[in-house]
């Protein structure tokens, strides 16, 4: 019953946005979840050296897993995706930090085998509103691995996924 839900979700979905050219691929080759706009909140998070605002979501794997505490690793087939926007301040409410301009997204995409010299993960960019892939080549994964390297303990992801009532 659940896959009969998440499938009529999917088709649902695919006739939103069938008509919305898909963007080019990162140097890696992985592409961009064509409905990850339809994933839901794992986390939030604030970056004050960026002053940007980030929402962190999941494919149905990885929300399973964050949902159940099966993180240590996170299991093969889990995708967290990353929308970060400059922070902005609402001209309703002037307390209030907003979303402003969209900077990127960004997905890890977690399969142990074939992302191995990554520490099971794969890595992606695309940029502003344009969603420009990010990196001059395959190489550049490299470069978001050293940074998560900070967080080997808790397999290579900085979020914690927030508690739910």
């Amino acid at each position: 019953m659940k896959q009969a839900i998440w499938l009529l979700a999917l088709l649902g979905a695919a006739t939103v946005q069938a008509g919305e050219p898909a963007p080019a691929a990162a140097p890696n080759g992985i592409t961009l979840p064509a409905y990850f706009k339809e994933w839901r909140v794992i986390g939030v998070s604030h970056r004050n050296d960026k002053n940007s605002l980030r929402a962190i979501l999941g494919n149905p794997a990885a929300i399973e897993a964050a949902r159940q505490g099966r993180t240590q690793p996170w299991p093969d087939g889990a995708i967290l995706a990353k929308i970060a926007w400059k922070e902005s301040t609402s001209p309703d409410w002037p307390a209030a930090v907003v979303p402003g301009e969209l900077q990127h997204v960004e997905f890890m995409v977690k399969d142990a085998a074939k992302y191995a010299a990554t520490g099971g993960w794969g890595y992606a960019r695309w940029l502003g509103k344009e969603l420009a892939p990010y990196g001059k080549d395959a190489a550049f994964d490299q470069e978001c691995f050293q940074c998560h390297s900070a967080v080997k303990g808790r397999d290579y992801v900085f979020t914690r996924p927030a508690t739910f009532p």
